[in-house]
């Protein structure tokens, strides 16, 4: 599956499977305190009740996986030290300048794109 941009229909993500061994989710930082990827590259996975990366409903892929966006042109929420925090709201949309998650990438947390599902689809 690929996931789309529901506004204009660009294609966001590679190919992508829903990971089902979560054992394979990485919370951890590197040695040299490079921050590690939280999720493996082609994967997708939709937060649950329980998890504790994001609201529940989110989608979580890759930050290799992502495509066809670039950053958001405000540059309020383009906020870290190293990377991007995610803290200021959403700070990725698509080519065509649609809203559609935040990319966390800053120094001191796992990196990830976190996919709103409300502005995109499944295809």
């Amino acid at each position: 599956m690929k996931l789309v941009c529901k506004s204009c229909e660009i294609e966001i993500s590679n190919v992508l499977t829903e990971l089902r061994d979560l054992s394979l989710l990485n919370k951890e930082i590197g040695e040299d305190h490079t921050p590690l990827d939280y999720i493996p590259q082609g994967y997708f996975l939709i937060v649950g009740e329980d998890d504790e990366v994001d609201k529940k409903g989110t989608i979580i892929i890759n930050l290799k996986d992502l495509i066809n966006s670039k950053h958001h042109p405000d540059d309020h929420r383009l906020n870290g030290c190293c990377g991007l925090d995610g803290l200021d709201g959403m700070n990725r949309v698509c080519l065509n300048g649609h809203e559609i998650g935040t990319e966390n990438s800053d120094c001191w947390m796992p990196h990830y794109i976190a996919i709103n599902p409300s502005l995109v689809k499944f295809i």
